[in-house]
C-alpha cells in the first residue's frame, strides 16, 4: 500500500515537537516517530523555527525518507496569526514571536508545502479526520483546556472566518460576574477552563473558610493561589461536596455556552478536549440540563455532546492533520 510521509511542528510556549509520520492511501496516519524540545532552548523565533526543520529533517533520515518524498509540513501554533500569509502574530505563550514568518522559514529549509493554523482549528482537523468527529460535516472542537478556544468544521470544511478569528468562543459573556477568561469577567473561558475552575474553586473555599469551616482541599487562605483544576477534580472524584459543587457550577455554564453555539452553528457534534475528556462524569449532568433548558429542543436533539478521541496524542495527529492539507 502506497504511503505519504508527511512532517508536523507543534510550537508551544513550553514545549515544540517535530513528527514524523504517514498516511496510507485511505487516509489513515500512522505516527512514525518524534522529538521535542524546550522552547527557551532554540533562543527565539528563527532559531526555533530552524531547529524544528533540522529535527525534521533528522527525523527523515533516521527512517530512510527521502527528502522528496515528503508530501508536506503542517504547523500547529497557538494565535494569533494569519493562516493565509503564515505569519504568526506575537502568541501570548510565545513573547518575541512577532510577524514571524514561520511558513516562508519553514518552506526555505524543509524544500516541501508548509500549512500553519491555530491549534484549536488543527484540532479540530485532527478529531475530525481521525477522531471522535468521523463522518459528520458540521462540527465544533472545543479545547477546554488551559483557555477554552474552538475549532469549526462547517459544511465539510473548516472555517476560520476572515481574519482566523472564527471560533473564539471562551470570549462571550455569560454572566455579568464571575471568573475571568480571556480578559472578560463572567465569560465562557472563566468558567469553562482550567484556570476558571480553579478560581471558581478558590471563590468557594474562601467562603468557607472564612466562615470558619474546614476545606479538605484547600487548607487555609494561604493555600488558595495554588489551587488548580486538577486538586478540585481529584477532590470532586473522591465525593467531596464543595468540590462536586464546583465542577457542578462550570457543568452549568458549560451548557449554556454550548446551547448558544448549538442555536447558531446548528452543529451535527460538539468535541470537548482536555478536562471536558478527563472529567466528563462530573459535567455532563449539569450540562445536558442547561443545554435542555436554553437551546432549542430541534437543534439540541440533532446534536451530539462527546469527549475527544485522540487524548494525549491529539497535538501530533493535529500537526500531521495540516500537512495533509485536506481540510
Amino acid at each position: 500500500m502506497e504511503r505519504k510521509f508527511l512532517l508536523g511542528v507543534d510550537i508551544g510556549g513550553t514545549k515544540c515537537a517535530c513528527i514524523l509520520g504517514a498516511a496510507d492511501s485511505a487516509g489513515e496516519i500512522e505516527i512514525l516517530d518524534k522529538t521535542r524540545f524546550a522552547t527557551a532552548e532554540a533562543g527565539g523565533a528563527r532559531a526555533c523555527l530552524e531547529m524544528l526543520a533540522r529535527s525534521g529533517r533528522e527525523l527523515c533520515s533516521r527512517h530512510g525518507v527521502a527528502p522528496g518524498s515528503v508530501q508536506g509540513c503542517g504547523v500547529s501554533c497557538g494565535g494569533p496569526l494569519d493562516s493565509r500569509r503564515g505569519v504568526i502574530l506575537s502568541p501570548p505563550n510565545l513573547p518575541g514571536w512577532d510577524a514571524v514568518p514561520a511558513v516562508e522559514i519553514l518552506e526555505h529549509e524543509l524544500g516541501i508545502p508548509v500549512r500553519l493554523q491555530n491549534d484549536a482549528n488543527a484540532c479540530a482537523v485532527a478529531e475530525w479526520r481521525f477522531g471522535a468527529g468521523r463522518g459528520v460535516r458540521n462540527m465544533i472542537f472545543l479545547t477546554f483546556g488551559t483557555g477554552l478556544g474552538a475549532g469549526l468544521i462547517l459544511d465539510g470544511r473548516l472555517y476560520s472566518g476572515i481574519g482566523d478569528s472564527a471560533g473564539e468562543c471562551g470570549h462571550i459573556r455569560l454572566a455579568p460576574v464571575g471568573p475571568v477568561g480571556f480578559g472578560k469577567s463572567g465569560s465562557f473561558e472563566g468558567f469553562c477552563s482550567g484556570g476558571g475552575i480553579a478560581q471558581l474553586a478558590a471563590i468557594r473555599a474562601r467562603e468557607q473558610l472564612q466562615l470558619g469551616k474546614k476545606v479538605a482541599w484547600c487548607a487555609s487562605i494561604d493555600a488558595l493561589a495554588g489551587l488548580n483544576a486538577k486538586i478540585v477534580g481529584d477532590a470532586a472524584e473522591a465525593g467531596d461536596p464543595l468540590a462536586l459543587a464546583v465542577y457542578e457550577e462550570c457543568g452549568r455554564y458549560l451548557g449554556r455556552g454550548l446551547a448558544l453555539l448549538i442555536d447558531l452553528l446548528n452543529p451535527e457534534r460538539i468535541v470537548i478536549g482536555s478536562i471536558f475528556a478527563r472529567s466528563e462524569r462530573l459535567l455532563r449532568p449539569a450540562m445536558e440540563r442547561s443545554i435542555a433548558e436554553e437551546a432549542l429542543p430541534a437543534a439540541a436533539a440533532q446534536c451530539r455532546v462527546v469527549p475527544a478521541a485522540l487524548g494525549e496524542a491529539i497535538g501530533d495527529y493535529a500537526a500531521l492533520a495540516l500537512a495533509l492539507g485536506e481540510f
